[in-house]
């Protein structure tokens, strides 16, 4: 890399840091926790294995992982967020927390028995460099195990309605919700897995009365929402229209009291 191809991407990455800080996103990843033990459980982890969590955020799977008695390092490149981890649980599960940028992960090759991340490496705007670390840091015959949004689900339609008001995205960062398409993933891996296997699932989600909770919750709490707004700034008439379009797809995805918020389960084997 050259000198100005660091700085813009140590620029990058700071403003990714600050945009997972702003809100609570602890309180989102709460909604969607139970996607940390379906993790857990598709990648089989079992006591004594080194397992590594990718954008671990506040450890959604860190926490079951070690809960199964795994060695659990859980990583991410905001150092918010692993503080609320690491002060849930404190010294009662075997986790390191480090700060570590999901692109370039500062750990020798082989180093563990499972790779997993969910709803994290996937926004990380470079994916090749992501699915390369993941491979390059589990040992052969070790496990990968991805959650993402899927495109033309709830998150990735969300995504879909905040794009025309949200910032520019970065020079070559890549959409985050290619991370839901199968063949995306496994272009990604190419050769160096087997038995790659993907499922598309859904998370039951009872949180909301209506689409308008839904939304200001949102506002409240996740970073890209956050930072949706503040591009629009003072423009009254956009942040309305943003404000309607985030109500309507709560409201029309909102069935019986309950939304399903769709996901890609991936799992391979390093080859």
């Amino acid at each position: 890399m050259t000198i100005d191809s660091i700085a813009t991407d140590a620029a990058i990455k700071a403003k990714h840091r600050a945009l997972w800080a702003s809100g609570d996103y602890p309180v989102v990843a709460d909604v969607i926790a139970p996607l940390g033990d379906r993790l857990v459980e598709a990648v089989q982890i079992a006591a004594d294995e080194r397992v590594v969590d990718v954008a671990a955020g506040a450890g959604n799977v860190a926490i079951p992982a070690a809960r199964a008695g795994a060695h659990v390092v859980a990583t991410d490149l905001t150092p918010e967020l692993l503080q609320v981890g690491e002060a849930r649980v404190r010294d009662e599960l075997a986790i390191t927390w480090r700060t570590a940028d999901a692109e370039d992960l500062p750990f020798d090759d082989a180093t563990f028995d499972a790779a997993v991340s969910c709803v994290g490496v996937m926004f990380a705007p470079h994916h090749q460099a992501c699915a390369d670390e993941l491979v390059r840091v589990t040992r052969r015959g070790g496990r990968i195990g991805l959650i993402d949004w899927t495109p033309t689900g709830f998150i990735g339609e969300l995504f879909t309605a905040m794009k025309p008001y949200a910032p520019a995205p970065p020079p070559g960062a890549q959409p985050g919700v290619l991370w839901g398409d199968a063949d995306h993933v496994r272009s990604l891996f190419g050769d160096r897995v087997r038995g790659f296997s993907t499922t598309v699932e859904s998370l039951p989600v009872t949180r909301f009365a209506d689409g308008a909770a839904f939304r200001d919750f949102f506002k409240a709490n996740y970073g890209p929402t956050i930072a949706t707004f503040g591009a629009i700034g003072d423009d009254d008439r956009r942040a309305a229209e943003l404000d309607a379009a985030m109500a309507e797809l709560g409201d029309r995805h909102l069935v019986d009291g309950q939304m399903a918020w769709e996901y890609l389960l991936v799992t391979a084997t390093v080859a």
